[in-house]
């Protein structure tokens, strides 16, 4: 229902069915009919159709637990995340990050072709490995198909996370990751044409773990680094 409600009721069974196989969920045509059936809803192909975007808007929505509070006093309690798309040669592709609210430190990332489960798993997979948080961790995102997947969901959960996401088309609800962003296109993507898939993660890896977490001086730390930021709060 995620993707029906995603393509606003344009799509019915086969094609919600190949956006689902894309997403790395194998599914049957007959399936997908079948659930939107029983749910009383079909795509958008005659007078007598009705689609209340609303409601399917919100199903698997977590609350806005963050509530805009970016500014944090302890590592690993409020994280956020997000995708982007970056421009390589002929295609799209996304990367999904996972940023430390109280140290701005990116904790996680992955790159893929799609925006696909697996990439915001990934992202956060590698975050969990890392930091090994506590079972009070707020974790922020907004309301993308992949964050409201209940595979997703049910792998941050099984980490004790707490999930909240964005209300319905407020970007500010997500700012910090909104300004990572932007930094990051504008300091490396923009003016630069990436011919490959290893090329381009190999300049994100340069940008994200030399030097944005270590070297880049951030206006919300003081003008400290996130790595030298975490040093001085961990000596304190």
């Amino acid at each position: 229902m995620e993707t029906y409600a995603a393509f606003k009721a344009r799509y019915g069974a086969p094609r919600i069915a190949k956006e689902l196989k894309a997403l790395g969920m194998p599914c049957s045509c007959n399936t997908v009919a079948k659930i939107l059936a029983s749910r009383s809803v079909r795509a958008r192909n005659g007078k007598a159709f009705t689609y209340r975007q609303h409601a399917l808007a919100m199903l698997n929505v977590a609350d806005n637990a963050l509530r805009r509070k970016f500014q944090v006093s302890t590592l690993d309690q409020k994280w956020t995340s997000d995708i982007t798309y970056i421009w390589c040669e002929d295609r799209w592709l996304y990367l999904a990050v996972v940023m430390d609210l109280c140290s701005r430190k990116i904790v996680g990332w992955s790159l893929d072709n799609s925006m696909t489960i697996e990439l915001v798993k990934a992202a956060l997979g590698m975050a969990l490995a890392r930091r090994k948080p506590s079972k009070s961790l707020i974790l922020h995102s907004d309301r993308g198909v992949q964050y409201r997947s209940h595979e997703y969901q049910d792998y941050a959960r099984s980490f004790g996370l707490q999930l909240s996401m964005s209300r319905k088309g407020n970007c500010w609800d997500n700012a910090p990751m909104e300004s990572f962003f932007s930094r990051l296109k504008v300091e490396l993507i923009y003016g630069t044409e990436y011919h490959s898939k290893s090329e381009l993660r190999s300049s994100i890896f340069e940008y994200i773990e030399i030097f944005y977490n270590r070297q880049r001086r951030h206006s919300a730390l003081g003008y400290e680094s996130p790595e030298a930021f975490e040093r001085n709060l961990l000596a304190a």
